[in-house]
């Protein structure tokens, strides 16, 4: 029972265990390859569909990071691979409908594999074509910049609008370090800051647990909390890139994502924090303005809900109170890994920002403190408050 704590993170891979929290937990990845120089790997996982078309999908950041080695590897080997590479000049590639829609596109007739190399969007364009389509991919990760290379969830852009469309998991994740780590460190901050976010995440999966009755997996906290501890324990290394440092983040990065697979849904890894992010990116998109890495986002709302949970801490119980961050905790880490510490360094103006406090409960259907506050009728006092501290009167 529980066997899946014992186990390196590339022996979790199609782990199956009966846990303590009462469920059967399986993890439905065929392969991981986590560690230095595993980008071979990429050849021996799609061996099994050698015999079919490929469709591989980058940008041309990722390309140059690892796309074109790993096409390489796969034409040496004898696949037949199309690969496609957004251009995306300087700028980012968002998740919208024409994203989906050119992969789609891509695809030919009979094709059996697809291999996304990059990150955030094009894990997540991967795994809801693929899930559409019943065609499985393998995802090459370039950059430790977010938790959802091994989750089943992909937040796409429809009509402006930041939806978590439910998709599938990958058949194989290619993490190698030696790419990971030459990443942007604007990237490097981005993951650092998800990470973090799994503080008050958790405070707020024990708030669901004990005020609305969710069901809450230990085994699954204390997976994410290992993983965190060694990342806030080198927090200076992510600033200097040190080899171990960005090995952690990796690792608590995917190991929050085998959390979120274990029990089928994000509380794991995301609680009110990404509420805000969300909201925040929404009305970035919809003013057409770049919004942000997500990760970085979530970083900067970590703190602000972290405050949220100290004015509330006498309407919480205290099992929550004990495992939510203080502010200056949180800030602190942030500032020592060098990642944005507060919403207006990243062109979040005061109105976004209080009506973001107002609001950002409302874009998830999951309780949290945020909710508990305008139950309590205090949303408001706390949202002008932290709105003063942060912008001054």
């Amino acid at each position: 029972m529980n066997e899946i704590l014992n186990m390196t993170m590339n022996e979790m891979a199609g782990a199956s265990f009966d846990c303590e929290c009462g469920h059967h937990h399986t993890f439905g990845i065929e392969h991981l390859a986590i560690g230095k120089g595993t980008l071979p790997k990429l050849v021996e996982f799609a061996a099994a569909f050698k015999d079919r078309p490929v469709t591989m999908i980058s940008d041309n950041h990722t390309f140059e990071a690892a796309g074109k080695k790993a096409l390489q590897l796969m034409e040496d080997d004898g696949f037949d691979v199309n690969s496609y590479v957004f251009q995306t000049g300087d700028g980012i590639l968002i998740p919208d409908e024409s994203v989906v829609g050119r992969v789609m596109m891509e695809l030919r007739p009979g094709t059996g594999l697809i291999v996304a190399v990059g990150s955030g969007t094009l894990n997540d364009t991967a795994k809801f074509v693929s899930s559409r389509t019943g065609i499985p991919y393998i995802i090459v990760c370039t950059a430790p910049s977010m938790d959802g290379y091994v989750a089943d969830g992909a937040p796409l852009i429809r009509e402006g609008k930041k939806i978590s469309f439910v998709a599938t998991f990958p058949y194989g994740v290619v993490g190698d370090t030696d790419i990971m780590k030459e990443a942007p460190m604007r990237l490097i901050h981005a993951g650092f800051g998800d990470v973090i976010g799994k503080m008050t995440a958790l405070a707020d999966w024990y708030l669901a647990r004990e005020i609305a009755g969710d069901e809450c997996c230990e085994t699954c906290v204390i997976l994410v909390k290992r993983a965190l501890e060694k990342v806030v324990d080198h927090a200076e290394g992510i600033a200097k890139r040190e080899e171990e440092a960005i090995l952690y983040l990796i690792e608590a990065l995917m190991l929050t994502g085998v959390a979120m697979a274990l029990v089928g849904i994000s509380r794991p890894a995301s609680g009110a924090e990404h509420m805000l992010s969300h909201y925040w990116e929404m009305d970035f998109i919809a003013k057409k303005k770049f919004p942000e890495l997500h990760g970085i986002k979530v970083g900067i709302a970590t703190p602000i809900i972290a405050e949220v949970f100290e004015m509330m801490e006498d309407d919480i119980p205290d099992c929550v109170q004990d495992l939510s961050p203080s502010r200056e905790e949180v800030e602190r880490l942030l500032s020592i890994a060098g990642a944005p510490v507060l919403p207006s360094e990243v062109g979040i103006d005061r109105d976004l920002f209080y009506y973001s406090m107002l609001n950002a409960y409302t874009v998830r259907d999951r309780y949290s403190i945020l909710e508990l506050a305008v139950q309590k009728g205090r949303m408001e006092e706390i949202a002008e408050k932290i709105t003063k501290r942060i912008y001054g009167d």
